[in-house]
C-alpha cells in the first residue's frame, strides 16, 4: 500500500511516491500512453514527443505525480521575490488556522487549485477531461471541452464549474462557482466563493506536463496571483483505491504549523 491513512498519517514524513507495477485489472490503454510503451524504464528512459489525439490536440491523459508546492505551502509556487497579496484578515486567518483542522486532512476535497499528495489521472475526450484522484475521498473533477458557457448562478461546489478552451498547444481551463470550504494548502490559506481561477496546461514533452494558476479572489486577495508547476508522467503504475474516511487516525495527533510553510517560523 502506498499508505495507510490520511494527510495527516504523513506530516513528520517527505512524501515519496514511487511507481508500481500495473495492477492488471485490464484497464484500456490511452493512445498517450501506448506511445511511450517500450522506451526503456526508469530514469533511463528517454521521453517520448508530446503525444496528440486524432484531431491534432494535444492529448494530456496519463497518470501524474502531484506538485508538493500545490499541498503544503502556496508561496512556494510563486516567482522568487513575490509574496502572496493577501488581505489583513486572510493573513491572520492563515496563522490561526491549525493543521488538525485542515478539511483535507479530515476526508474532505482538496478543491483547486490545490493537489493530494496522491497520484492523480488525466481522461481526456473530445467534449471532456477528467481529472482522477486517487487521495482522499476518490473524487473527480470535471472540465468542459465543448465550449459551454459558466451557469449564470452556479451552486458553488469544491471543484467549481470549469470550461477550457484551447491556445495553440495551451489548454486554457476557466473556472468559476466554488464554496469557501476548502484551504488552498495545508498551511491553511483562505478563499472566498468570490474565486475565479484561470489555468492554462502544456504538455511540452511526454513525461512532463506544467500548468500556471492565475488565482483572482478579491474577497481574500488584492490582486490576482500567479502560481507555477509542472507534474511528471508516471510510468507502469495505475491508481490505486484510497478511502480517507476507513483510515483517518492520525488527526487528533497533529498540533502547531506544519514545519513545511513558511508561518511556522514566525
Amino acid at each position: 500500500m502506498r499508505f495507510l491513512g490520511s494527510l495527516a498519517a504523513m506530516i513528520a514524513a517527505l512524501v515519496l511516491i514511487a511507481p508500481r507495477p500495473a495492477t492488471g485489472q485490464g484497464e484500456a490503454i490511452s493512445t498517450a500512453e501506448k506511445a511511450a510503451k517500450g522506451k526503456g524504464k526508469g530514469k533511463n528512459r528517454p521521453s517520448a514527443p508530446t503525444p496528440r489525439t486524432a484531431d491534432g490536440k494535444v492529448d494530456f491523459s496519463g497518470i501524474y505525480s502531484p506538485d508538493r508546492n500545490f499541498i503544503y505551502d502556496i508561496n512556494d509556487t510563486l516567482k522568487k521575490g513575490e509574496e502572496l497579496p493577501l488581505q489583513p484578515w486572510a493573513l491572520k486567518t492563515t496563522k490561526e488556522r491549525m493543521s488538525k483542522d485542515d478539511p483535507e486532512a479530515l476526508c474532505l476535497p482538496t478543491g483547486v487549485p490545490r493537489q493530494a499528495p496522491y497520484p492523480w489521472r488525466i481522461l481526456q475526450t473530445g467534449t471532456h477531461m477528467f481529472f482522477i484522484f486517487e487521495g482522499n475521498i476518490h473524487s473527480f473533477r470535471q472540465i468542459f471541452l465543448d465550449g459551454r458557457p459558466h451557469p449564470a448562478d452556479p451552486d458553488p461546489t469544491w471543484y467549481g464549474h470549469s470550461s477550457a478552451k484551447w491556445d495553440k498547444d495551451t489548454l486554457v481551463v476557466d473556472s468559476i462557482g466554488f464554496n469557501d470550504k476548502f484551504w488552498f494548502d495545508f498551511a491553511g490559506h483562505p478563499h472566498t466563493e468570490k474565486l475565479h481561477v484561470i489555468e492554462r496546461y502544456t504538455r511540452p514533452e511526454f513525461d512532463r506536463i506544467e500548468y500556471e494558476t492565475v488565482v483572482d479572489d478579491p474577497g481574500a486577495y488584492t490582486r490576482p496571483f500567479t502560481m507555477y508547476g509542472k507534474s511528471n508522467y508516471m510510468h507502469d503504475t495505475e491508481l490505486m483505491e484510497y478511502i480517507c474516511n476507513e483510515n483517518n487516525k492520525d488527526v487528533e495527533h497533529i498540533v502547531g504549523k506544519d514545519p513545511r510553510n513558511k508561518y511556522s517560523k514566525e
